[in-house]
């Protein structure tokens, strides 16, 4: 991924939120011939080896969680938020009119060796932790053992426990630190503006507030 050095990630505590906030990934694997994509969700279990891993399961119909191939590299992609920035928000368009869009963004690149796991209990164990995570804030959280354990068994039978043992992150925080305080202001201010400020536009201006010197 191309990442200037101003776009980087503010630090490694950023790109752990990043991972543990709940988003699924996008796993990216070859099958030989091209490129195969899952949306999955995943857990990331920091602590585990050098750069930890990521766990979940895909179904066994799906061929992609045979790509184990310790000598091609799986990719998994974290997107966080975004949101469009309009040339109209810089300060400096109104002084000289050189702007042009862009896209201020954030997201992690995760790679890793893909390695699939058949066994039941293995998997039992990532479908737990996955749901124990998701359903930890409900105020009636679901658990597995809700549902007839042979109902569950069915299920796992249907499905392949996968991990990707990680070897590099490449993260990229793309929030206007390339501007002016002024022009990173106006942009905030824009996403911010009455009548507009989804949920992400939201986001994206509470992380150029965080990473930079101006008040959230």
């Amino acid at each position: 991924m191309y990442v200037p050095q101003h776009f980087q990630a503010p630090d490694s505590a950023a790109v752990h939120q990043l991972l543990t906030s709940g988003i699924p990934g996008e796993l990216v694997t070859w099958d030989g011939q091209g490129m195969v994509a899952t949306t999955v969700p995943l857990l990331f279990e920091a602590s585990a080896g050098t750069q930890g891993r990521l766990i979940g399961h895909l179904a066994r119909n799906n061929v992609q969680w045979r790509h184990t191939d310790d000598r091609v590299e799986a990719l998994v992609i974290f997107r966080g938020p975004d949101a469009y920035v309009s040339p109209t928000a810089y300060a400096s368009k109104h002084e000289h009119g050189r702007a042009v869009p862009t896209w201020n963004y954030i997201t992690a690149h995760i790679y890793g060796t893909l390695v699939a796991h058949e066994d039941p209990t293995w998997t039992e164990r990532a479908v737990r932790d996955l749901t124990d995570r998701h359903e930890a804030d409900r105020v009636h959280p679901w658990s597995v053992d809700d549902a007839p354990a042979a109902y569950i068994a069915g299920q796992l039978r249907a499905i392949v426990g996968i991990e990707v043992v990680i070897t590099r992150i490449e993260a990229k925080w793309k929030l206007s630190q390339n501007r002016s305080p002024a022009d990173i202001a106006g942009v905030r201010d824009d996403l911010l503006s009455s009548g507009r400020g989804s949920e992400n536009e939201r986001r994206i201006a509470a992380e150029m507030g965080r990473i930079s010197t101006l008040p959230e």
